[in-house]
């Protein structure tokens, strides 16, 4: 009977512990310009929310979309356009950015993230560019650890000549 507990509680012990990961689907996305895409990570843990941000070249991780899967809540931040949606499918552990009608200012680098699970002065891990980069969301006061990203090419048709 004793061996049976302790077997059982190990078990629960290790499930307890499973570590949050998040990595994307796709590293790069190619568009042609008006066509939508989706761009999705999948999740891995006991995730309290998961969060989308866009990073254009010289320039820091924007939050566009926060994503509560307790509840299946979106929030949309102040740069969040019409053409950017949010989605959680929890049977695939799986959260989605979708963008309608790609324009070439889509063309960024998109990070998933998990949150919080850093902490730290954002300004300091931001220069530490050898690992991930972190943020402090304008959204939330916590830090958030940006693990994976998309790189998105937009392409113009070629004109007829």
């Amino acid at each position: 009977m004793s061996l049976i507990l302790l077997l059982l509680l190990s078990a629960f012990v290790a499930d307890s512990m499973e570590q949050e990961t998040i990595t994307p689907v796709k590293p790069e996305v190619n568009a042609l310009q008006g066509t939508d895409i989706t761009l999705s990570c999948n999740y891995k843990g006991d995730v309290n929310n998961l969060q989308w941000y866009r990073q254009y070249p010289g320039s820091r991780p924007e939050c566009l979309l926060l994503i509560v899967p307790t509840n299946k809540y979106v929030q949309n931040t102040s740069i969040t356009t019409p053409r950017h949606t949010g989605r959680l499918n929890e049977e695939k552990t799986r959260v989605d950015l979708m963008i309608s009608y790609v324009e070439l200012e889509d063309s960024a680098l998109y990070h998933c993230a998990l949150q919080p699970t850093v902490t730290g002065n954002p300004d300091t891990l931001y220069k530490n560019l050898s690992r991930p980069l972190g943020v402090n969301s304008a959204l939330y006061s916590d830090q958030s650890d940006i693990k994976e990203s998309t790189l998105i090419h937009i392409f113009f048709p070629a004109s007829p000549q």
